[in-house]
């Protein structure tokens, strides 16, 4: 009890900015065309088969010719996906993986369809998700021309940070947060999506009219966030890694289970 107790109150530390790493060793790192976090929505209103639904979608849309073609016409796509409802584990469903050809791309598309669902918790947490995002995005081991946070849900936020201040700090670290809104409970979620969740260059949201159009919408949003002609009117890398560099913390608490 108490070992736990200690990582909680580590990982606390570390989220609210505390033991921060001074930076990363730009030598060590791997350079792609884009880091992406897949934020997956796991809370109350998601049932068993709306989860199987989302990560089937995702698992199908890395498998589609297009998406496939588009991830080998540069330097790759380092990709994680993450789940979160009131809160996040830091073990996620896939961890970082580096997709450059179409062996690894399908590699991570099996792991995608054979992840289990997450015990984090019943809330709409947005802004946990954010902050949790960012700090995958602050901490692996790659560095990517551009950096993007990929959220999917279904409800308004319920608990956790204010989304503001967050999705202002992700702007600020030239992070853009794409959404795609599932409309299975909210008509007017892809309204609120914009105007409280995306930010950044070229900022969108999908919508998905419910759970069996997931995997077309995934589709749509993957073509549309790694195409070089979206890309070519974001910004360049290197204020991006000079944010990096300096580590700034997230400004507001989120919650990060560490590993059982």
């Amino acid at each position: 009890m108490f070992v736990r107790m200690r990582r909680v109150c580590t990982t606390a530390l570390l989220l609210f900015g505390l033991l921060l790493p001074t930076g990363k060793a730009v030598h060590a790192q791997t350079r792609v065309s884009i880091e992406l976090v897949l934020a997956v929505d796991t809370s109350l209103s998601v049932n068993d088969l709306e989860f199987a639904l989302q990560m089937h979608g995702i698992a199908e849309a890395f498998r589609s010719r297009e998406v496939m073609d588009l991830i080998v016409s540069g330097r790759g796509v380092a990709v994680t996906i993450m789940q979160w409802a009131g809160w996040v584990r830091e073990e996620h469903s896939v961890p970082w993986r580096l997709l450059r050809d179409r062996a690894s791309i399908l590699s991570f598309a099996a792991e995608v369809s054979a992840a289990k669902r997450q015990g984090v918790g019943y809330m709409t947490a947005v802004g946990t998700a954010i902050g949790a995002a960012l700090h995958e995005l602050q901490t692996n081991d790659y560095a990517g021309e551009l950096l993007k946070i990929d959220l999917s849900g279904d409800g308004y936020s319920n608990a956790g940070p204010e989304l503001i201040p967050l999705r202002n700090h992700a702007d600020t670290l030239g992070v853009t947060i794409n959404g795609l809104a599932i409309l299975t409970d909210f008509d007017d979620l892809d309204d609120y999506f914009r105007a409280q969740v995306v930010v950044g260059p070229g900022a969108f949201v999908i919508e998905a009219a419910d759970y069996d159009a997931f995997a077309h919408a995934m589709k749509l949003k993957l073509l549309r966030e790694l195409a070089p002609q979206i890309s070519q009117l974001e910004e360049t890398a290197s204020p991006v890694q000079a944010a990096r560099l300096s580590n700034p913390a997230v400004p507001t608490a989120f919650t990060v289970l560490p590993r059982p």
